[in-house]
């Protein structure tokens, strides 16, 4: 068993990634804020000078033809949508390759908004649509 599917819910794995992009943050010299409860749209927020980022962090270790699927919806359980008001960036963690996807909100929600995306972090994707 890999270590990621050792977590008791898709919730414990989440939490445990919030950690590592903040770890990582962090060791990048950028001030880390974590709001507090689960009532904001965003997971972390991120300071550096005057700049305030808020931050969405996803993870996937769905592999999925030459990378790794990703969503990118809202938890089922709640009636919230995303929105480029509420959320500047998604922070995508393909767990098994240990590789981070900075993605601006505006390319997901925009005016054709995605729920997910391929993910290729190790080879250039086959398609023009992968994020790499």
């Amino acid at each position: 068993m890999k270590y990621w599917e050792q977590f008791r819910s898709y919730k414990e794995r989440g939490e445990w990634v919030e950690l590592q992009f903040m770890a990582q943050a962090a060791k990048r010299q950028f001030a880390v804020c974590k709001p507090w409860g689960e009532t904001h749209y965003y997971d972390i927020g991120i300071e550096y000078g005057p700049n305030f980022l808020r931050v969405q962090i996803k993870s996937t270790s769905y592999r999925r033809n030459a990378g790794y699927w990703c969503d990118f919806k809202p938890n089922h359980q709640t009636n919230r949508e995303y929105s480029l008001e509420k959320l500047d960036l998604f922070a995508a963690y393909v767990i098994p390759v240990d590789a981070w996807h900075l993605i601006p909100a505006a390319l997901l929600l925009g005016a054709r908004p995605k729920g997910g995306l391929p993910l290729s972090p190790v080879v250039p994707p086959v398609k023009k649509k992968s994020y790499c």
